[in-house]
């Protein structure tokens, strides 16, 4: 387990962590969210002892990183993948990590075939591919199989069959008992791996729940229906107390009322619908609606400058 206790971080007058406490489970993937410069990874460097904290502390298993006899056979951590030796061999990469805390040799042959990289190991890493780096750092992360694992935009630079074998390596790990953290932008991504969400802004906690509950509290759901009969339709929906919005394309969206519900009103009244769907809000906007107004740095649209040529 992870453990955040009031843990804050400064950097001159900026806070960039500001008083985070949290706890991540072993068994489930917890996903890590929030803005550019929400404090993710100033956050997940204090873990692993990279930065330290202005105050507060941050626990692997009740210990400080620092207080960890070899820590990669407690927490393997995925934070920039062209953090390897470019220089040395894949193997022999994973190799002095392994010495260095007493891992056996025969665990860094394995961890590459797990990674998909068996053809490469004696192949230096500076003339990977971004995912070919990406899949080396996270057999690095599996090295000394921890019970704990870190990851920041773990699926960067990964092919399709790439993003789908880490999604399900993740999900296998935590299924296995083991507490997965990991952090990425890509929110259909999170959607599908992530059972428990962690969401800062502005260095500070805002969400600390499950992934259904944070869509549900952060988004709207209705129901969208078409029908020929649209007056009617509307006439019923009036009658039964629904109040239904024009959205364009000749639909109507109903709050208020399940799918079935406006299904069995609908046939009580011998209205016929051409759709009928239950719509729910995606995690990108339960996400965008709850960190609004800790966004940092926001786009605005401009006009395109004419350049006009001299003649």
């Amino acid at each position: 387990m992870i453990e955040l206790q009031g843990l804050t971080k400064r950097f001159g007058s900026k806070t960039a962590v500001d008083d985070l406490s949290f706890q991540v489970r072993p068994g489930v993937v917890t996903g890590f969210l929030g803005p550019n410069g929400a404090g993710k990874s100033t956050t997940m460097r204090m873990a692993l002892g990279l930065d330290h904290p202005t105050s507060g502390s941050v626990r692997i298993d009740g210990r400080h990183y620092r207080e960890l006899d070899e820590p990669l056979k407690y927490i393997g951590a995925l934070l920039e993948a062209r953090g390897l030796h470019g220089g040395r061999t894949a193997y022999n990469n994973l190799l002095c990590l392994a010495q260095s805390n007493r891992i056996p040799e025969s665990r860094v042959t394995e961890v590459l075939e797990l990674v998909g990289l068996s053809a490469v190991t004696r192949k230096k890493p500076k003339g990977f591919s971004m995912g070919m780096g990406q899949r080396l750092g996270i057999a690095a992360a599996l090295l000394g199989n921890p019970q704990i694992l870190m990851f920041d935009e773990p699926v960067n630079g990964l092919d399709p069959e790439g993003i789908h074998w880490i999604r399900n390596l993740m999900k296998t790990l935590a299924a296995e008992g083991r507490t997965i953290f990991v952090s990425s932008h890509l929110m259909s991504e999170m959607a599908l791996t992530a059972d428990h969400l962690i969401v800062i802004g502005q260095g500070r906690l805002l969400a600390d729940t499950s992934m259904a509950d944070f869509i549900h509290r952060n988004s709207r759901s209705y129901v969208r229906l078409r029908s020929p009969q649209r007056e009617r339709l509307l006439d019923a929906l009036h009658g039964a107390g629904l109040t239904a919005v024009e959205a364009g394309d000749g639909t109507l969206e109903v709050d208020g009322a399940t799918a079935e519900q406006v299904g069995d009103l609908a046939a009580r009244h011998g209205i016929t619908l051409h759709e009928l769907s239950a719509q729910r809000a995606s995690l990108e906007e339960a996400f965008m609606r709850m960190t609004a107004a800790t966004v940092e740095y926001h786009a605005h649209s401009a006009t395109v400058p004419q350049w006009s040529k001299e003649v």
